[in-house]
């Protein structure tokens, strides 16, 4: 008979002929005898054999406890820390740029006087002031750039007001000729320079019962010349207003006839 092979198990050993209880009593049924010292004699051979050990239970408690991972330091290299300083200092460029350009000012052209239509644009009736008003600057007539020729007024701009690039116009395109009006009656306080006017003809009539037509409406007044500093001036005032060419010829003719003209103010305008 061959030498006991063994089981595969941690307590059979091969050349050592350690052999545990089972596969001793699996390999040698009849032969084997058992010694005082618990181990089997088989062909005068004493074999060692060895009890399985039972398995041991493992208990949660003997689990390795899990390790929690180390927080590391931030480093330059950290991608997440680049992000952070970059994004920082973009909010910090785009805060200054919008504090420099709400604070920044551009130089525009005022008008110096009021501007009645047809004023021709020149350093004359003009004045350079400092504003802010940010993209809405390219809208007005800069200083810091020449002055358009050929350009005149359009319509009524008031002393001190900023010159708009569209009150202004080539001097071809504005149809306004300027009139000298005596006036025989009390003017308003309200009838300036700029004022916006109708003209009313009164004939002259023996018995007093002339009636009054209207001559021409909503001119503008672009002079008015009195002696008389006060509010309300007396007769003998000249105003020069700027009437079409069309309203022109009526205007002349009521100046050649018989009678006087009237001023108004239009209510509501300048």
């Amino acid at each position: 008979m061959g030498p006991p092979t063994a089981c595969g198990t941690r307590v059979c050993r091969g050349s050592a002929v350690a052999l545990c209880e089972r596969c001793v009593h699996r390999r040698f049924p009849i032969a084997a005898a058992v010694t005082d010292d618990g181990h089997h004699r088989v062909g005068g051979r004493t074999l060692v054999h060895h009890r399985s050990s039972p398995e041991v239970p493992v208990s949660a408690d003997r689990l390795p406890a899990p390790v929690a991972p180390r927080l590391r330091r931030p480093t330059w290299r950290d991608p997440r820390l680049l992000v952070g300083i970059v994004i920082v200092a973009l909010a910090v460029a785009l805060g200054s740029w919008a504090v420099s350009s709400a604070g920044r000012t551009v130089p525009v052209f005022a008008a110096d006087g009021v501007l009645t239509p047809g004023t021709p644009l020149d350093a004359e009736h003009l004045r350079t002031v400092d504003v802010r008003l940010g993209p809405a600057a390219e809208h007005y007539l800069r200083a810091d750039e020449p002055v358009p020729d050929g350009l005149v007024a359009r319509n009524v701009v008031e002393d001190g007001e900023l010159v708009s690039r569209t009150a202004l116009a080539p001097a071809d395109d504005v149809d306004a000729r300027s009139v000298a009006v005596p006036v025989g009656s009390v003017l308003s306080d309200r009838i300036h320079s700029g004022a916006v006017v109708d003209l009313w003809f009164v004939p002259d009539a023996d018995d007093g019962t002339s009636v009054p037509t209207p001559l021409v409406s909503e001119v503008v007044v672009e002079q008015v010349d009195t002696g008389d500093s006060g509010l309300v001036v007396a007769s003998g005032v000249t105003l020069h207003v700027l009437v079409s060419s069309a309203d022109l010829p009526d205007v002349l003719a009521a100046l050649g006839a018989d009678g006087t003209i009237a001023v108004t103010p239009v209510a509501g305008a300048s």
